[in-house]
């Protein structure tokens, strides 16, 4: 068949890679978002969609708007079959409505689990052991399409939100073209959607990745695994900004109740307090520095007797 392929980050670029590669399908344009300042010089640069098909030698379209009438006249004379999207914008009704087969969308989730922005952080979040990436047809609300495949991916204990990214984006390009065989084959039996067991995964703001350490141990450290290493989770000390990227249970049993963030005296562990025992911070990047072990910082900062982790500085907005 003859693809539109839209997409913009890592997980849409191995997937065109994969149907360039290793599929009969055929993509005969791609859409992707334009090109960013980026670094200390803000030099523009593309897409990592865009740059590897300017590699292939692919037509791309970059438009502003998906609104507006010179693309989507582009988009019906181009003659695609079925629109791919993966990663990209939320497209208006005439404009996936134009394929014949159809515009399909790959999610990473197990829908109706988890529609939204977010499904890979939330799901580790919420502590769950599985997940997985589902293909469905568009319509205009976000997310409730039929589903056509869905591939369960297990979440091993000690992935965070990268890892589990990096599993999706290997699996991306296999599940489209599975997609894309059923449907030219038409033996697709469609899913309905059953919203009664839909769930939310909503965008993350920067007030989300605030670490709370009045939960108990397991909640924290599945916080900070579904936060690691994007957008990251974050604390404060001495009035400084945080980011903690890897913790974990250290089994301690408290003999007294300490204060939520309080950092428990050890030679060589960070130790935080939480409800209901402590977390060992492995890893973490206290703001203007580099990347740190727990015992690093340790060394480096001396924590007093009774220190906070999560004291927030007075007039700082997240």
């Amino acid at each position: 068949m003859n693809l539109v392929f839209m997409g913009t980050p890592e997980i849409a670029r191995r997937a065109l890679e994969y149907l360039y590669n290793n599929t009969p399908h055929k993509i005969i344009a791609v859409v992707t978002g334009p090109d960013k300042p980026a670094g200390r010089g803000r030099k523009m640069h593309p897409t990592p969609v865009k740059k590897t098909a300017k590699q292939f030698g692919l037509p791309v379209f970059t438009p502003d708007s998906l609104e507006d009438d010179t693309f989507i006249k582009q988009m019906r004379e181009i003659g695609a079959d079925v629109f791919v999207v993966i990663a990209f914008r939320i497209l208006p009704v005439k404009l996936f409505s134009i394929p014949p087969k159809g515009s399909i969308n790959l999610h990473g989730s197990l829908l109706p689990k988890y529609r939204g922005a977010a499904p890979i952080n939330w799901a580790i979040i919420n502590g769950e052991t599985e997940t997985g990436l589902t293909t469905f047809f568009l319509q205009k609300k976000v997310d409730t399409g039929n589903i056509i495949y869905r591939e369960k991916i297990n979440i091993d204990p000690d992935d965070n939100f990268s890892s589990l990214y990096d599993k999706m984006a290997d699996l991306s390009g296999p599940v489209i073209e599975k997609t894309l065989d059923l449907i030219e084959s038409d033996q697709i039996e469609l899913i309905k959607q059953d919203d009664s067991l839909a769930t939310p995964a909503p965008k993350i703001s920067p007030f989300d990745c605030l670490i709370d350490w009045g939960f108990p141990v397991k909640n924290v450290v599945n916080f900070i695994r579904g936060m690691s290493a994007v957008p990251g989770a974050f604390t404060y000390f001495r009035g400084k900004k945080v980011k903690v990227f890897r913790v974990k249970n250290s089994g301690m049993n408290l003999s007294e109740k300490l204060r939520p963030g309080q950092i428990i005296p050890d030679k060589h562990k960070l130790l935080i307090a939480v409800a209901d025992g402590a977390v060992e911070v492995e890893e973490l990047l206290p703001e203007g520095k580099t990347k740190m072990t727990g015992n690093q910082f340790l060394q480096g900062y001396k924590p007093a007797d009774k220190e906070i982790f999560g004291e927030m500085p007075k007039g700082v907005k997240n």
